[in-house]
C-alpha cells in the first residue's frame, strides 16, 4: 500500500523531546513507560476513558490553505462605523519587526526587569505618549479594551470618592453603547447605581461619586465639558473622559479640561482592527490617584551600578499580592499592542501624528460641507472625524443600500447615519460618500471642496499645548534608524527565541509560526467588530468550530469566547453562577470559597463579582483541607455561591479528592468554578466537566499557544455546563450569548477574535491524539526536572504516588539561614546562565515553581538542570565559608558586560561570573542592566520618559536614595530615552 499522505506531522515539531530521548527521561523518573507515568500521576477516578472527539490532525501546509479558504468567506467592506474603532496603517517596519517577530511576541510579563529592558522601554514610550496626549501625569502600560478601561475608571473613582452612601455614577447617554453596557455589568455586581443622562442638563441634585463622558461623543460631537467638570468637582465627584487619542492632537486634552481620568483605545495607532481585537486600551490619571491605578505601571529606577533602569512599579497594588483588596483583577493586559501603538508614535513623531489628525479631520470637514451643499442637515457643528447626516426614512434606506453596493458600512442612527473617517480615507472615498448621499455624481468634487475650505478650528477647544516633546518621538525618522532601535530593544529581552522560560503556572510553550501567520492576513484583520454578521462568515465558522472544540476538551455543553483575558474569564464565570442562582430565587447566595493556595486573581475576581471570600485551608501536603472545606460549606450552606478551585492545584499536583470536593459543594447548593490556569496538564487526560465542575475558563495564551506578548494579549473564554448556558454574556450591538445572558464583560462581542485563530490552528494541527500526547510530555518534562533536581532542591509537594503534574515547586527556604541567599538572588543568578527564572515565591514564599511545558527539548531541560545544580554548588561554597555571604556571584548577579570589563576586585573570577557553564560560552545572553533597585523606584516614582532638561532633576531625585553619585548621568548616553 502506498501512503500518499505527507509524512510530516506537526506534533513532532511541537514536542521538544525526541523519541530517542524518552528512555533516558523515563529512567530518570523511574517509570517503565510514559503511559505508566500518567497512570501514577492522574487519579484513576477522573481519567478520561475515551479519545477526545476532535477533527483529525492536519499538516502545516494543509492548515494554512484551509485557514485561507475560510478567510475568503469574510467580506472586507470599508467599515466607517466608528464607535472606538478605526482602520489604520500598520507601518511595515513595525509589522515585520514587532508584530510578526517571536523575539517580541514570545516574551513574558517583565517581572525580571534586568532581562526585560527592551519591552519596558517600549512600554514606557507608550505611557509617555498617553500621558502627553491626555495631559495627565500618569498612565498605565495598557488595559484590555476601552469599555473595561471605563469600568476600571469607575472602580478608581469609587475608591477615591464613593462609599455605601455615595454609590451613584453618572454616565453620559452618548458614550459608546458597548462602554455603557460593560459599565452596567460591572456596576451592578458591586452595588453601584448608574444615572444615565445629558451632562449639559444634569442638575447635580443626585449625589454622585464620579462621571463618565465620551469626548468626542459616540456620534462624533465635540462638546465643551469644562463647566460640567467644575460642577462635578464642587459636588465632590471625579470625572472620566473616554477619548480618542488621535483627536487629542487637535483638541484640548482631558487634563486641560479638568478631567481626573482619561480612558480609551489606542487601536488606531497602527493596530489592525482584527474584528474587535486585541487592542491596547489606556487609562491615565492625576498623580494623586497613582496607587489606585489598575494594571501595570512602568517606572524608572537605578541598578546596582547607579545606571538608570526600568521596572514594573508599585507591584504591591496588584491582585497577586493584595488579593481581594486589589485595585483590579487585571493580570494580563495588552503589552504587545501597546508596544506597537507606542512605536507608531515613535515612527510618526508629533508632526506626523498631527498631520494625520489634520488630514482625517479635514476629510470630515469636506464631507460635512459637501453634505450641506447637497441640502442635507449635518447634526453636529463641531466634530473630529465623524459626520452625522440626518435624513428621512427613505433617504436613510437608500444611503445604506448604495453604501452596501459600494462595499461601505455606515452606522445607522435614529433619523441619521454616522460616517466615521480614518487614516485610509482619501479624496476618492469622499467622492464615493458624497455620491451615496446625493444619489448621483454631485456637481463638485472632494478635491474641489478641499481647495475652498480650511481646517475648522474647534475653538475654544483647540489644543495649544506641546505634545510628545521627548527626543524618542523625534529621533527615528529613517527606517534604518527605527529598525536598529527596535532590534536594539529586542536584544535586551530574553524571549522564547533565545531559551526556555520555565515559569510555573504560565505555560510558556511553543507559539508556532504556522499558527501566527494568518493574524496579519487582511481577510482576518481588516474587519470592524460591528460589521454585519453576514460579512464575517469566515469568523463565524471559526467561532463555531472553536467553541465546539473547547467544549469537547473541557467536557462542557457551551462556550463563550468573549472574555479577553483569564481575569475576565474568571469574572464572567462567576457572574454566570450569580445569574443562575438569581434565576432560581437564590440571589442571596454570595459566599465564594477559595483555597489559600489560589492565585490572587481568584479572590479579586470574586469581590468584583459581588461575592464575599471565605478562605479554605490547605493541609501539610498542599491539598485542600477537605474537613475545612466541608465545615465552611456547611456553615455557609444558605449563602454558598461557589467554590473556586485550580486543577491541578497551584501546588502542582493532581488532588485525589477533587470529585468529592465538587460533590460536597453541590450538596450545599453551590457551583464549582474551575480555574483553567493549569489546563495544560488536563487536555486529553481528564475534563473539568467530568470531574464535577460547572464552569471553567481557559487561558488560551497558555494552554492553546497564544503568545504572551510581554504581558498580553491573552484570551480567557469560559465553558459551562448545560444549566449555565442560558446565562453566557451578551452584547448590546451584536447578538451573542444566552437567552438570559449577563451583560458583556468585553467591548467586542467575541473579545479579541484575530488571536482566536492561533488556538483554532493549534487544535487543527494537533488533533485529539496530538493534544493528548502534548499533555503527557508536559507531565514527563516536569517530572524529569523534579527527579533530576530533587537531590539538590527538595520538591515541596507531590501527589499520592510521588509524582508532580506539569510543574514542580523547588524549596529554597533554608538557604537564607545557611548562606544568606534569597530566592531573588537565585533568580538573578539564573540570568548569568541564560535563563529567565521560574515563578518566584508563588504559591509558597521562598520557592521556585518550574513549568517546562511539552515544547522544551531534553537538551534544553538538561541545560537548565545543569544551571540549577551549578548554582546549588555556588550556595554550598557560601555555606562552607569558601565564598563571602555578601560578596559572591549570587548577591552580585546579574553581571553585565560593563561590569565584567570594568575594575574587578571580587573574590571570584570574571569567567565564573559571566561564563559559568559551557553552554554560556557557546551562546551568551547579556543582561542590559545590573540588579534593579525596586524599592528606590517606588519611593520616587517616575513613570514617563523624563524630558531631556529634567535629567538633572531625576539625578537629584535618585542620588540621595542610592547613597552615592550616579555616574551614568555624568556621561549620559543620548540614545536612551530615560
Amino acid at each position: 500500500m502506498i501512503d500518499l499522505r505527507h509524512p510530516d506531522r506537526f506534533v513532532t515539531r511541537h514536542l521538544g523531546p525526541r523519541p530517542g530521548d524518552l528512555p533516558a527521561m523515563l529512567e530518570a523518573v523511574k517509570a517503565p513507560s510514559l503511559d505508566a507515568l500518567i497512570e501514577q500521576t492522574v487519579p484513576e477516578s477522573i481519567r478520561l476513558q475515551k479519545c477526545l472527539n476532535l477533527p483529525p490532525a492536519r499538516g502545516e501546509h494543509e492548515v494554512l490553505a484551509y485557514i485561507r479558504s475560510v478567510g475568503e468567506k469574510n467580506k472586507i467592506f470599508r467599515s466607517l462605523l466608528g464607535m472606538g474603532y478605526a482602520d489604520c496603517i500598520t507601518p511595515p517596519v513595525i509589522q515585520r519587526n514587532i508584530l510578526e517577530n517571536p523575539g517580541w511576541y514570545t516574551q513574558y510579563t517583565p517581572y525580571q526587569a534586568e532581562i526585560a529592558q527592551g519591552r519596558l522601554e517600549a512600554l514606557l514610550n507608550f505611557q509617555t505618549m498617553v500621558s502627553d496626549l491626555t495631559a495627565l501625569e500618569v498612565a498605565n502600560a495598557s488595559l484590555l479594551d476601552e469599555a473595561t478601561a471605563a469600568a476600571e475608571a469607575m472602580h478608581l473613582m469609587y475608591e477615591a470618592k464613593g462609599g455605601p452612601d455615595r454609590n451613584m455614577l453618572f454616565v453620559a447617554r452618548d458614550v459608546h453603547p458597548q462602554t455603557l453596557a460593560v459599565l452596567r455589568t460591572r456596576s451592578e455586581a458591586i452595588g453601584v447605581d448608574l444615572v444615565v443622562g445629558d451632562p449639559l442638563s444634569f442638575d447635580f441634585t443626585t449625589p454622585i461619586f464620579g462621571a463618565v463622558l465620551q469626548y468626542p461623543t459616540t456620534e462624533g460631537a465635540v462638546v465643551d465639558y469644562r463647566s460640567f467638570i467644575v460642577r462635578s468637582h464642587e459636588a465632590g465627584a471625579l470625572v472620566t473622559l473616554a477619548t480618542d487619542l488621535l483627536s487629542l492632537l487637535l483638541l484640548m486634552p482631558p487634563g486641560e479640561l479638568g478631567a481626573d481620568v482619561a480612558v480609551g483605545n489606542s487601536q488606531r495607532f497602527g493596530v489592525p482592527l482584527g474584528y474587535g481585537g486585541p487592542h491596547a486600551a489606556f487609562l491615565a490619571t492625576r498623580s494623586e490617584h497613582v496607587r489606585r491605578l489598575p494594571g501595570r505601571i512602568i517606572g524608572v529606577s537605578v541598578d546596582a551600578q547607579g545606571k538608570p533602569a526600568l521596572r514594573m512599579a508599585l507591584q504591591t497594588r496588584e491582585q497577586h499580592i493584595r488579593r481581594e483588596k486589589a485595585t483590579s483583577n487585571i493580570c494580563t493586559a495588552q503589552a504587545l499592542l501597546a508596544i506597537i501603538a507606542g512605536m507608531y508614535a515613535v515612527y510618526h513623531g508629533p508632526e506626523g501624528l498631527r498631520a494625520i489628525a489634520r488630514r482625517v479631520h479635514g476629510a470630515a470637514v469636506v464631507l460635512a460641507r459637501g453634505a450641506e451643499r447637497l441640502g442635507l442637515r449635518v447634526r453636529h457643528a463641531r466634530f473630529f472625524d465623524t459626520v452625522v447626516v440626518e435624513g428621512t426614512p427613505e433617504q436613510l434606506a437608500s444611503w445604506h443600500e448604495r453604501a452596501h453596493s459600494a462595499s461601505i458600512n455606515l452606522r445607522p442612527l435614529d433619523g441619521a447615519v454616522a460616517i466615521a473617517l480614518d487614516e485610509l480615507t482619501d479624496a476618492e472615498e469622499l467622492d464615493t460618500l458624497l455620491q451615496i448621499l446625493a444619489g448621483q455624481r454631485p456637481p463638485f468634487s472632494a478635491n474641489g471642496l478641499a481647495e475652498e475650505l480650511s481646517i475648522d478650528e474647534q475653538a475654544p477647544l483647540t489644543r495649544t499645548s506641546e505634545v510628545l516633546a521627548h527626543p524618542i518621538f523625534h529621533r527615528y525618522r529613517s527606517e534604518t534608524e527605527l529598525l536598529r532601535y527596535m532590534r536594539r530593544l529586542e536584544g535586551r529581552d530574553l524571549s522564547l527565541a533565545f531559551g526556555m522560560i520555565p515559569l510555573g503556572s504560565c505555560t510558556m510553550k511553543l507559539n508556532a509560526t504556522v499558527q501566527m501567520m494568518p493574524i496579519t492576513w487582511p481577510q482576518w484583520n481588516k474587519l470592524h467588530p460591528f460589521a454585519p454578521r453576514e460579512q464575517a462568515q469566515g469568523y463565524q465558522e471559526v467561532f463555531r468550530q472553536l467553541e465546539a472544540m473547547l467544549a469537547e476538551v473541557t467536557g462542557f455543553a457551551a462556550t463563550s469566547l468573549q472574555p479577553n483575558a483569564g481575569s475576565q474569564g474568571e469574572y464572567a464565570g462567576l457572574l454566570v453562577i450569580r445569574a443562575y442562582h438569581r434565576s432560581r430565587g437564590q440571589g442571596h447566595r454570595d459566599i465564594c470559597l477559595i483555597p489559600s493556595s489560589a492565585h490572587g486573581t481568584n479572590p479579586a475576581s470574586a469581590v468584583m463579582a459581588g461575592m464575599k471570600v471565605v478562605v479554605i485551608r490547605c493541609d501539610d501536603r498542599g491539598n485542600i483541607d477537605l474537613a475545612d472545606l466541608e465545615a465552611n460549606a456547611r456553615h455557609h450552606k444558605d449563602q454558598l455561591a461557589a467554590l473556586m478551585v485550580t486543577y491541578p492545584s497551584t501546588h502542582g499536583v493532581f488532588e485525589e479528592d477533587i470529585k468529592a470536593m465538587c460533590a460536597l459543594v453541590h450538596e450545599y447548593g453551590g457551583q464549582v468554578y474551575m480555574d483553567g490556569a493549569n489546563m495544560n496538564a488536563q487536555v486529553g487526560l481528564c475534563r473539568p466537566g467530568d470531574i464535577g465542575a460547572d464552569v471553567c475558563h481557559l487561558n488560551l495564551h497558555k494552554t492553546m499557544a497564544i503568545p504572551h506578548g510581554g504581558g498580553g494579549p491573552g484570551m480567557g473564554p469560559i465553558c459551562v455546563a448545560a444549566h449555565l448556558a442560558p446565562f453566557l454574556p451578551g452584547h448590546p450591538v451584536v447578538s451573542v450569548g444566552g437567552a438570559q445572558g449577563i451583560g458583556p464583560v468585553s467591548a467586542a462581542p467575541w473579545g479579541s477574535p484575530s488571536i482566536l485563530l492561533i488556538s483554532w490552528a493549534y487544535l487543527l494541527l494537533l488533533g485529539a491524539e496530538g493534544v493528548t500526547e502534548a499533555t503527557k510530555v508536559a507531565i514527563l518534562n516536569a517530572n524529569y526536572i523534579a527527579s533530576r533536581l530533587e537531590p539538590h532542591y527538595p520538591i515541596f509537594y507531590k501527589g499520592k504516588n510521588g509524582r508532580v503534574a506539569h510543574e514542580c515547586i523547588l524549596d529554597m527556604r533554608h538557604f537564607k539561614a545557611s548562606a544568606g541567599v534569597e530566592v531573588d538572588d537565585i533568580a538573578k543568578r539564573l540570568m548569568d546562565y541564560g535563563f529567565h527564572a521560574p515563578t518566584m515565591s508563588f504559591p509558597i514564599p521562598a520557592t521556585m515553581m518550574v513549568e517546562p511545558t511539552e515544547s522544551e527539548s531534553k537538551e534544553e531541560l538538561d541545560r537548565f538542570i545543569e544551571a540549577m545544580i551549578a548554582i546549588r554548588e555556588e550556595i554550598r561554597a557560601i555555606e562552607e565559608g569558601k565564598m563571602p555571604r555578601e560578596n559572591n556571584p549570587l548577591k552580585n548577579a546579574p553581571h553585565t558586560a560593563e561590569v565584567l570589563t570594568g575594575p574587578w576586585d571580587r573574590p571570584y573570577s570574571r569567567e565564573l561570573a559571566a561564563f559559568p557553564t559551557r553552554a554560556t560560552r557557546d551562546r551568551k545572553f547579556w543582561p542590559a542592566v545590573g540588579r534593579v533597585n525596586n524599592a528606590q523606584g517606588d519611593r520616587k516614582l517616575v513613570c514617563t520618559c523624563p524630558p531631556v532638561e529634567d535629567y538633572s532633576r531625576l539625578r537629584n531625585l535618585l542620588e540621595p536614595l542610592s547613597g552615592s553619585p550616579l555616574p551614568w548621568f555624568a556621561h549620559r548616553d543620548t540614545e536612551r530615552p530615560c
